[in-house]
């Protein structure tokens, strides 16, 4: 089986100040493992990575058709966003066509994500909001699958609830991971979060790649909607959009927090799971871009908008360029 080595280091005056340990697998057609990094059975949170399987659930039950939305709102659902205006809109557009409000949103308020966002929040003078928060599509889809099933709304985010409960068990049939045997936590968003083997998370993001690939109604809806609208996706400045324009759809992938990744790339039908140890994001997404180098998906030399995100410089409170955090090969 290929090794690949992803470890992410940081230089300063040419010598190695850090190192980040990262994790990994690589699952094929036939649920192949076809590479790894380091420990590839760790198990770990998958965080925001599980958000484009958590929607299925409101898509097969016709809730999503019935309460009237479209691309936008999809993409938005399984987004890690970055708060911007539009995203606030386009959240708030989906609560208020299900009768609810930002109040009903489980998720707690925080700065926007995006430098653009956090910006122009600031400039406002009004405080952050619950429609900022970056899970606030997935809380507003979560809640739709709650109205349009005739369930209650109160706790729609807990793990007991019936929401949650299928949402679980489409992560379960998707990583082949069963229920009773995933670790349970509670996501920074408030929602019920599940962990993972890495490889489990690599097989997941395979299957729907392929499935993307020949037209499974629901996992190729939900990648239309998602390539047709990669800024509502994640944002201005945000890596996921970044990825999925500079690779014309050919890549699609979605951040996790504390250094959890995960990626399809449809046409071969690879899926990725990068984890790094430590949890650091300088870290993640140069593991990200290297590991799609080395499975030649991406090329050696890379675009200048990827290249920006698979080295960065490090500069001292002068502005001087002093280090770079980088692949360590």
């Amino acid at each position: 089986m290929r090794q690949l080595p992803l470890d992410v280091v940081v230089t300063r005056g040419g010598s190695i100040e850090s190192r980040h340990r990262v994790h990994a697998a690589v699952v094929g057609p036939g649920d192949t493992i076809i590479a790894v990094a380091r420990e590839p059975s760790l198990v770990a949170m998958w965080r925001s990575c599980s958000k484009l399987f958590q929607v299925l659930p409101l898509l097969s039950s016709g809730g999503f058709d019935a309460v009237g939305w479209g691309d936008e709102e999809l993409a938005l659902a399984c987004a890690s966003h970055g708060g911007e205006p539009e995203h606030i809109a386009i959240a708030d557009r989906m609560l208020q066509s299900i009768g609810l409000e930002e109040g009903d949103l489980a998720c707690g308020p925080h700065e926007p994500l995006s430098a653009r966002g956090a910006k122009l929040a600031r400039e406002s003078g009004r405080p952050f909001s619950r429609l900022m928060n970056n899970c606030s599509g997935k809380h507003a889809a979560m809640l739709a699958r709650a109205t349009t099933a005739g369930w209650p709304t109160h706790g729609y985010e807990r793990a007991d609830h019936s929401v949650q409960r299928g949402c679980l068990a489409e992560v379960a049939t998707w990583s082949g991971v069963p229920i009773d045997d995933m670790p349970i936590g509670v996501d920074g968003c408030g929602v019920t979060v599940m962990a993972l083997p890495v490889t489990a998370m690599a097989l997941a993001y395979s299957r729907w790649g392929q499935a993307v690939e020949v037209g499974d109604d629901l996992p190729a809806r939900t990648a239309t909607a998602i390539r047709a609208n990669p800024f509502v996706f994640a944002g201005t400045d945000r890596f996921d959009t970044m990825m999925i324009e500079e690779t014309g759809g050919r890549v699609i992938s979605k951040v996790g927090a504390e250094g959890v990744h995960s990626v399809t790339v449809p046409g071969r039908g690879l899926g990725i799971a990068v984890k790094v140890e430590d949890g650091a994001l300088r870290a993640q997404h140069i593991a990200v871009i290297r590991a799609l180098q080395l499975l030649e998906v991406l090329p050696e030399t890379l675009t200048p908008r990827l290249a920006e995100w698979a080295l960065k410089p490090i500069r001292n409170t002068r502005g001087e360029i002093v280090g770079e955090v980088r692949s360590e090969q």
